[in-house]
């Protein structure tokens, strides 16, 4: 149990284009993402927090899950809390109906706002400008759901956000329906637990996540022998992050099985030079059949990390 206030701001939505389902959050608190967010594909997604009462998201989804909408499901839960004064707590259902309560001894400024597919709620900031800065953050926004909760976070960031500052945020997207498999249902899913600004750090974990998932629709389009398809895929990922050694690896071992040797040689040189210890893979590769063993293929590779 939770005994201080988790001091919050976040916002719950439904993308009405797709159905997806997704919560943001940040907060100066540890790893807020571990206590304040929940979300289940088709069903809907949660936020608790002011004291928060964590058994509010597994119960919140156990009633919309069997057809409660967002408001029922809230009543239910407030019902039979005695330390109502104190939550603060928002809901939306997987058909983008939301709603949202603020005790009123959250401690101030405290409030909330819901719209159409969303609520957005903050405790302890700086003005009672923030969540109506966040609604319409999220209103105007034209980008996809995750960009567009956390184009809400920025919002209230802007607008001075907690008193106190921040410490740790969390986002959770989940798919339209459920599949019954958490793993794929579950389509976005990063936090930062510590750091001097957290919403920042979010935005550029979002990009890393988009980067690495269109590496592996690539590597998708490579085990079905569709190269072109792959290829594009790698270099959209590189595109996103091109420091990212992992991802311009990949994509040259993928152009080398590929007889493309040529093309890959410029990739080869940039991860050797960022960090030799990637000439070590090579010959693992081979052994685990990963990568052709031509040995001339091989000795142009390795010629490139011992240049100089």
């Amino acid at each position: 149990m939770i005994k201080r206030p988790l001091s919050t701001y976040s916002i719950v939505a439904r993308d009405p284009e797709n159905g997806q389902i997704g919560v943001a959050v940040q907060s100066h608190y540890f790893s807020v993402g571990t206590v304040s967010p929940w979300a289940e594909a088709g069903v809907g997604a949660i936020v608790t927090q002011g004291l928060p009462e964590l058994t509010y998201g597994q119960l919140g989804l156990d009633m919309m899950r069997v057809g409660k909408s967002a408001s029922s499901a809230l009543r239910s839960l407030l019902a039979t809390d005695s330390r109502i004064d104190y939550r603060q707590i928002a809901m939306v259902d997987r058909r983008g109906s939301a709603a949202a309560f603020t005790g009123e001894l959250c401690i101030g400024e405290a409030g909330h706002k819901t719209g159409e597919n969303y609520s957005c709620q903050a405790n302890m900031m700086l003005n009672t400008n923030v969540w109506e800065a966040m609604g319409r953050a999220f209103e105007e926004s034209k980008e996809k759901l995750p960009e567009r909760l956390i184009a809400s976070l920025e919002a209230a960031e802007r607008e001075g956000g907690d008193i106190r500052g921040c410490q740790s945020a969390a986002l959770i997207v989940v798919n339209c329906l459920s599949t019954g498999r958490i793993w794929e249902d579950r389509l976005i899913d990063i936090r930062v637990d510590d750091h001097i600004d957290p919403v920042k750090e979010l935005k550029r974990l979002l990009r890393l996540k988009r980067a690495y998932t269109h590496n592996a629709v690539g590597d998708i389009f490579l085990s079905n022998s569709q190269l072109e398809l792959a290829l594009k895929e790698y270099e959209a990922a590189e595109s996103m992050e091109p420091e990212n050694m992992e991802l311009s690896f990949w994509r040259a071992v993928a152009l080398t099985n590929s007889n493309r040797l040529k093309e890959a040689m410029p990739l080869f040189e940039k991860v050797f030079s960022a960090d030799p210890r990637w000439m070590l893979v090579i010959d693992r590769l081979v052994k685990s059949k990963l990568l052709t063993n031509n040995p001339v293929t091989l000795r142009t590779i390795l010629t490139i990390g011992h240049a100089d």
